[in-house]
């Protein structure tokens, strides 16, 4: 019986898994960001199933405050740093990577209203449901899957290599930029008592640094 148990749960945290990372790829509704709800409406109906909610997978709005602030934008400001201007300059002299045409970036250079409708999704999609749906939702059913002494590792570990994986419409630099960005955001929230709120701010600051230097055409 709870060996039955046992499977019963990997099978339906695998599938959920699954369904919230690849549906959002498959533009079942046509409106720009038209995933969002449906998605986090399944993660709360699964959390609910299992008599949890989001406070669960460390969301709530009664963690924000001004220290997870500041340190998500001097930490968002420090990651993104380190991959534009020392990471992938260095990672050019070992490595051609193919170049992948994104038309997202084309079209946001110099284009003010496309640049303030992103930057507002980089703030709610980018940061709060991305953090919400891997560094909360993905990681805690990674980690509960796992024996206990290699949960937190491993765990950390596959949850970051989908979450770079799940950017691989911006190519191969955009997946190594997603996952090393990605473990910079996990790590902060592991840091502070599984806080998402650490994440999500430095998630939506360096999305909005990124977001900023397509527009004006520096990257």
């Amino acid at each position: 019986m709870d060996l039955y148990i046992n499977f019963k749960n990997i099978l339906f945290s695998l599938l959920a898994i699954c369904i919230i990372t690849i549906v959002p790829h498959l533009n079942i509704i046509p409106i720009p960001f038209g995933y969002v709800i449906p998605v986090l409406l399944f993660i709360w109906l699964y959390l609910k199933f299992n008599k949890e909610n989001f406070h669960s997978i460390g969301f709530s709005f009664n963690t924000f405050n001004l220290r997870c602030f500041l340190m998500g934008t001097v930490s968002g400001v420090f990651i993104f740093s380190f991959l534009y201007f020392i990471f992938f300059p260095l990672l050019q002299y070992i490595i051609v990577l193919p170049d992948v045409k994104v038309d997202l970036y084309d079209n946001l250079k110099g284009n003010t209203g496309l640049y303030l409708f992103l930057l507002v999704m980089g703030w709610l999609v980018g940061g709060l449901y991305e953090e919400i749906v891997f560094h909360g939702f993905i990681f805690t059913c990674i980690e509960k899957l796992l024996p206990r002494r290699i949960s937190l590792t491993v765990g950390f570990l596959i949850t970051n290599i989908i979450f770079g994986l799940y950017h691989f419409q911006l190519g191969y630099d955009g997946v190594i930029n997603a996952f090393l960005a990605g473990m910079g955001y996990h790590i902060l929230i592991l840091m502070n008592k599984r806080n998402l709120w650490y994440g999500i701010i430095c998630h939506a600051i360096f999305d909005s640094i990124a977001l900023t230097l397509l527009y004006l055409g520096y990257i």
